[in-house]
């Protein structure tokens, strides 16, 4: 049996997509973990009981992959994407690499999976996950009543930024509580992030930030280029999710009942809308879980054809790395073939 390589296993995406193939009890023998220039002997641990050699990808041979999946910074994929292509694998790219290459799909497992079968380098590019996360819920209803405009306000937890950004928080937040000074402690952040909010996600492009210009550009090329987004995007003093407000407007009529009807058919989708206190799921609830929550669904009084919902899940789980399995899925189940 060939083998999935996952490359960038010690934080983020890599991390999680690990757990998940762990949780679906794919042997061990048929995972390989890979690092950059990783030394000899190190490793990491897959599932409760089994360890996997973390091996080198300089050196690597993809020739026994099937499905390399590549959750590192996008000049490593540039570099090590093309040789395992060579080699005979397909290609999952988590880093943005192949943005505006017409011949590398971005894909949406449930959305457009069934453009793979005419990818041609194959190299499969995926959304970032808090854009993931606000699609997956909408599939139905950009499928029925299509969509013509989405403002998205997301707050993001810091895990998004890796390990050194939630070793930020957590010391920032400890340095306030024993009265300690703050200063040179903002290496990652340009603001103090502990008991913050800081309006920016990414490096900014022209008055956008990376984030934004992300929601923008990978929502037209998932749904067509025909929808209209506008995001706000800001980073909270919290460890693991992502929270979005997201109003929808549609050209065909649809009201706040029947996009609930349509939300819950999806898979993974759950709804949890209760007008009470405490009647909603917050970041705190979706840690740890494969689910993408939603909650507050109103009619939006200010547009014809629109509504409003609020979207919770494991910014790195949910919508990251279970978008990436359930493309794995898509591959082994030879729907490329």
């Amino acid at each position: 049996m060939k083998k999935i390589a996952v490359i960038g296993i010690e934080e983020g995406i890599g991390r999680e997509v690990l757990n998940l193939l762990a949780e679906e009890n794919i042997s061990p023998k048929n995972v390989v973990a890979l690092e950059p220039r990783s030394a000899l002997g190190n490793m990491v641990s897959y599932g409760e009981d089994d360890e996997l050699d973390v091996l080198s990808l300089d050196n690597f041979d993809f020739k026994d992959v099937e499905v390399a999946i590549f959750a590192v910074s996008t000049e490593v994929v540039r570099k090590y994407a093309p040789k395992a292509v060579a080699a005979g694998a397909k290609v999952i790219d988590c880093s943005g690499a192949f943005v505006g290459d017409e011949d590398v799909p971005m894909i949406v497992s449930g959305i457009n999976d069934d453009i793979l079968l005419g990818m041609k380098k194959n190299i499969i590019s995926v959304p970032s996950a808090d854009v993931a996360q606000m699609l997956i819920p909408l599939q139905n209803i950009a499928r029925q009543f299509d969509i013509k405009r989405i403002v998205v306000s997301t707050y993001s937890a810091v895990s998004g930024y890796g390990r050194a950004a939630m070793d930020e928080l957590f010391n920032q937040t400890r340095k306030i509580f024993m009265n300690e000074t703050l200063a040179d402690d903002q290496k990652v952040f340009h603001k103090q992030i502990a008991f913050n909010v800081i309006p920016q996600v990414g490096e900014f492009i022209g008055e956008e930030t990376a984030c934004e210009w992300n929601f923008n550009a990978q929502t037209k090329q998932v749904l067509g280029g025909e929808v209209k987004v506008h995001a706000n995007c800001a980073m909270i003093p919290a460890f693991i999710g992502s929270a979005q407000f997201i109003n929808v407007e549609c050209h065909k009529e649809i009201d706040v009942d029947e996009a609930r009807q349509q939300i819950k058919k999806v898979k993974d989708v759950i709804v949890f809308d209760k007008q009470v206190d405490g009647g909603y799921v917050t970041l705190h609830d979706a840690q740890g879980e494969n689910g993408i929550y939603i909650s507050r669904l109103r009619q939006d009084a200010g547009v014809e054809n629109g509504f409003s919902l609020w979207c919770i899940a494991d910014n790195l789980r949910a919508a990251g790395a279970r978008n990436v399995l359930n493309i794995i899925h898509c591959i082994q189940n030879n729907k490329l073939n």
